[in-house]
């Protein structure tokens, strides 16, 4: 903490949290604290637990978010709510994760359509003024199936272009041995270009096929033998290609379509359709960055709208909500409930600065019907329901009003002001990569009866 680097990041914090409380004050909101002990909910990652000493057997769960308690607010008619809440997930970590977290929570009722965005963009413009940088609104939005069939991710980074095409027509009809029946099994081909400035060589594009092989992403050997398909745009490689059986107007027809210019490398991946995406989209980062095409000085906001509100979960033959199972579906979908949830779009919002998540929210359910309902759809039974969430679905009965906020992650914004490249760098006592506090040496173990007290044997593993 002596170190300066880490004091001007602590005090850049500082200002950030008391801009956004000056700033919602201002807008009405009241700070209202929630509990921290509280019982375990379906929030999409592992609870950490508390067991109650007075109750054996029973556990608290620290909250992943307030969100039941926010809403709540809004059933009590504590219109706008805001708090900087401390939030627990037991997760693997990364850079951009810590076991404990910070969030600016936000609720308000009756929103209309446009409301959160308003609201939010004056506040990311006033957090950005703190280090000397104008961002213009309206911020960018991109439905969600557009951001992932052009930058491979629902957080993109906007900063450059080399967005992912779609190749797939092409590649099934260029001649080449494999893609055809590939294709035709359900595969399809996405596309990336690299600048002939950026100077790529052949050793490298060898590397990179290794890295995609490693990674099992595109793992069909019928594609010509290779994870990626390379293509220069020169004459000399189209009849090359040309002696291979291909077509040449094909071959012409994916650089006219892909916007490659003369020597410019172009990179076609083959498989499924979520692999190939995910596959491309870590390829254009990677690609980006080692040709240093990202403005490193920017700051790009974009909203990511129209989530899907469920994804299937082969392994386990279930749907599971993709932001929270308090989101509200689109009105215009909430019919396809009963008959085809997996093509329910949901009234959610994510905004990303950079290709990193800085903040996601939703309109809210305020139906007791349709909260049931889509907790029928997650797998939990009536009595399931009843048990964990009785109290929130009789709130909801009360005359619950429409109601829809955000979490901003304040972590992770103070990180991208500071310039930092990890969360540890902004926050005063941080967790390591392996979720001890090396400082207090903790978790630590405990004296035999204070465990005995909680009721709970311990295992040897």
């Amino acid at each position: 903490m002596r170190r300066a680097p880490i004091q001007k990041a602590l005090i850049l914090r500082h200002k950030l949290a008391l801009a956004i409380r000056t700033y919602l004050d201002e807008h009405g909101f009241l700070e209202i604290e929630t509990p921290i002990l509280t019982a375990s909910t379906p929030e999409g990652a592992r609870d950490y637990l508390v067991p109650s000493r007075v109750h054996h057997g029973s556990f608290f769960a620290l909250p992943q978010s307030p969100q039941m308690f926010k809403q709540l607010c809004m059933v009590g008619g504590l219109d706008r709510y805001f708090q900087i809440a401390r939030c627990f997930r037991d997760e693997d970590l990364r850079a951009d994760r810590q076991p404990e977290f910070t969030q600016v929570d936000i609720e308000m009722s009756f929103p209309h359509d446009e409301a959160i965005f308003e609201l939010i963009e004056p506040l990311y413009q006033k957090a950005l003024s703190l280090i000397g940088v104008e961002v213009t609104r309206p911020f960018p939005r991109l439905v969600y199936a557009d951001a992932m069939s052009r930058y491979g991710s629902d957080k993109p980074d906007i900063r450059f272009g080399m967005e992912i095409k779609d190749v797939t027509e092409e590649m099934r009809t260029l001649g080449l041995e494999g893609f055809p029946a590939t294709i035709e099994a359900g595969a399809v081909a996405r596309a990336i270009v690299l600048p002939a400035s950026g100077g790529i060589s052949g050793t490298r594009l060898r590397k990179i096929n290794e890295e995609m092989w490693l990674l099992r992403i595109v793992p069909d050997s019928r594609c010509a033998k290779r994870n990626l398909f390379t293509l220069k745009n020169t004459d000399e490689a189209v009849a090359n290609l040309v002696k291979k059986g291909a077509s040449e107007g094909v071959a012409r027809r994916i650089f006219e379509k892909t916007g490659a210019s003369k020597d410019d490398t172009l990179l076609v991946g083959v498989d499924t359709e979520g692999p190939i995406s995910m596959a491309m989209g870590i390829l254009r980062l990677e690609m980006g960055k080692e040709l240093k095409l990202i403005d490193e000085t920017a700051y790009r906001f974009v909203w990511i709208v129209d989530f899907p509100l469920f994804a299937w979960d082969a392994g386990e033959k279930r749907f599971y909500s993709v932001n929270h199972p308090f989101t509200a579906p689109k009105p215009e979908h909430a019919a396809l409930l009963d008959s085809k949830p997996e093509q329910v779009l949901a009234k959610a919002y994510d905004i990303v600065l950079n290709g990193m998540e800085v903040g996601g929210g939703s309109y809210r359910i305020h139906d007791s019907a349709t909260q049931a309902k889509v907790f029928k759809i997650l797998g939990l039974t009536n009595e399931e329901t009843r048990d964990r969430f009785g109290f929130f679905i009789d709130a909801l009965s009360y005359g619950t009003p429409p109601h829809g906020g955000i979490a901003l992650g304040l972590d992770r914004l103070a990180m991208l002001l500071s310039r930092a490249t990890s969360l540890r760098d902004v926050i005063a006592f941080p967790k390591t990569a392996s979720a001890t506090d090396l400082m207090c040496n903790a978790p630590s173990k405990v004296k035999d009866e204070q465990v005995r007290d909680l009721g709970i044997l311990l295992s040897k593993r």
